[in-house]
């Protein structure tokens, strides 16, 4: 299966999905929702893929919502349609996913990132949750997930400033599993996928399953929580705002409504 904006290849058990919009700093419309929704239905009915790795064309992983498309009004496609932001972040899956991130993993592609099972990054990758910036909110799962997955104190810092952070950082902090050279995320990651793949599908699958029940037991009712502030922010003046402040590259004017 390759979709304009989303291609898919399968060898040896390994499954690879590449966001395929680099023009576009490869955002997250409902087209790509939509692609991204069928590549990972096909990685988990096809009995000869045992593990697949999301990775982005050209030079970043993803910079997250497409702004012009939530400015168009495509918001709630975007963020409620089926499995969540990006047809991805809430998806119960029976197969590990390992994020092959290079360039940046921004906003909502920070939380597809935070979504896989394994994250490997080139040595100049970045990483931010700068969703305050722009009057919204984490709702992707980067507010449900980072603060169960590192320290309440640095997860508070990464998500109240909005500021970016290295890759050395990310490993540092345990955000990610491993940094590599520039160019080889890639080739890592397809290394680690090989190393799962080559083990007893069986065992993978229910290994995978109990260590995802085990850290995401509470995640029902964080949520809702979310999805019903994102819901409700997303209809702010503040979010109109930041929206139209990033697309015409200036400093937005909040007004706290």
């Amino acid at each position: 299966m390759n979709n304009e904006v989303v291609l898919y290849h399968a060898a040896n058990g390994v499954a690879t999905v590449t966001l395929n919009r680099p023009d576009q700093r490869n955002a997250i419309n409902p087209e790509v929702c939509d692609a991204i929704r069928a590549a990972f239905d096909q990685v988990e009915t096809d009995p000869d893929v045992r593990v697949a790795i999301l990775t982005g064309a050209g030079t970043l992983f993803c910079a997250g919502m497409d702004l012009k498309a939530f400015a168009g009004g495509a918001g709630d496609t975007i963020l409620f349609g089926k499995y969540g932001f990006g047809g991805f972040v809430k998806r119960p899956r029976t197969k590990p996913v390992v994020a092959a991130v290079e360039g940046a993993a921004l906003a909502g592609g920070f939380e597809m990132m935070l979504a896989c099972d394994m994250v490997v990054a080139g040595t100049s990758a970045q990483f931010a949750l700068p969703e305050v910036r722009i009057g919204l909110i984490p709702g992707a799962g980067g507010a449900v997930r980072l603060p169960v997955s590192i320290p309440r104190v640095r997860a508070n810092e990464i998500l109240l400033t909005g500021k970016p952070f290295s890759a050395q950082d990310a490993a540092d902090w345990g955000v990610i599993n491993r940094v590599t050279n520039d160019g080889e995320a890639l080739q890592t990651a397809t290394s680690i996928a090989a190393d799962i793949a080559s083990n007893a599908p069986l065992a993978v699958r229910h290994t995978l399953a109990i260590a995802t029940r085990a850290h995401a037991e509470n995640d029902a009712a964080h949520w809702s929580e979310n999805d019903r502030i994102i819901a409700e922010i997303g209809q702010t003046a503040d979010a109109a705002e930041g929206a139209r402040a990033f697309i015409e590259k200036r400093k937005p004017v909040w007004q706290g409504k």
